[in-house]
């Protein structure tokens, strides 16, 4: 994924929610709240947390009025507890109030996400076992969410199926075979001219067998294997090839999964099962 690509559907994913927030206008702020009216609010965080999103925030400030003042007292990846003061923002109140829906929406969504991964993060931090997302996340707000991952100390996995080939037991079903499917794939990237790393998932040791013995694999995910069935098969596995355990793993179990030895663990929770913080805009009354 582009750094470019990234920012460009960032603004998009900021002017569409925008748009569908205001619509014709924000008739309650325009209806008691004079044009010229100063005003200064202030992020106050209701609950412990690893906070994401102030970069993000400032982002949407910028694109409702660009002159508004935002001063950060903490940054994306901090640590924060009941009563800490996030940032304040100053200038147009009209502006403010706008924009207080959608920041608050976001970044308490992304501090969930955020927290909830430095929480497993930290679980595993003994291990060499580098924890990733996955594609199950809110449509239309997929860079939002990785973003956050990232920030709790967590890796993205490919960020859609553009970017890395992937062959899922589906895949694998209806192209007759592992054997099939990846000779398949090696035929069709070679006539598009594309260099996509490629993954294979395996269910079983008879499956992992297959994968092995053919080359182009870059990495192999073992779905739904316990970690007794990993470290049985990890020594099997050749030296260059990644491996990844996915499939059934919890917050409870992934400490037995980091220290089989396996290189990455796909959690999907990280995005589609979260608790978002409680977080809240105050205006600040001089």
């Amino acid at each position: 994924m582009s750094t470019e690509w990234a920012d460009e559907r960032l603004t998009r994913i900021i002017l569409d929610a925008l748009a569908e927030d205001i619509g014709d206008g924000d008739h309650s702020t325009l209806a008691c709240i004079s044009q010229d009216a100063g005003g200064e609010a202030k992020l106050l965080v209701k609950e412990s947390g690893i906070i994401a999103g102030v970069e993000l925030a400032k982002r949407i400030f910028s694109l409702v009025d660009n002159n508004l003042s935002f001063v950060a007292n903490f940054h994306d990846g901090d640590l924060v507890n009941p009563g800490d003061i996030v940032f304040r923002i100053k200038g147009p109140a009209r502006s403010i109030l706008t924009a207080e829906r959608l920041i608050l929406n976001c970044m308490q969504r992304m501090s969930g996400i955020a927290s909830m991964t430095r929480s497993i993060v930290d679980r595993v931090k003994h291990t060499e076992v580098k924890i990733l997302d996955t594609r199950k996340t809110t449509p239309g707000l997929r860079v939002l969410e990785k973003w956050a991952v990232r920030i709790g100390g967590g890796y993205n996995h490919r960020f859609g199926l553009f970017d890395m080939v992937m062959l899922k037991d589906n895949h694998i079903d209806f192209s007759g075979g592992i054997t099939q499917a990846l000779s398949q794939t090696q035929t069709y990237l070679a006539s598009k001219e594309k260099q996509l790393r490629i993954e294979v998932e395996v269910r079983n040791k008879q499956e992992l067998m297959e994968a092995i013995s053919l080359k182009g694999i870059d990495r192999i995910m073992l779905d739904n294997f316990t970690p007794a069935q990993i470290a049985e098969v990890l020594p099997i596995i050749p030296s260059g090839m990644e491996v990844e355990a996915s499939g059934g793993i919890t917050i409870d179990s992934i400490v037995a999964y980091a220290e089989t030895g396996v290189h990455f663990i796909s959690v999907g929770a990280l995005t589609h099962s979260v608790k978002s913080m409680d977080l809240s805009l105050k205006a600040v009354i001089n």
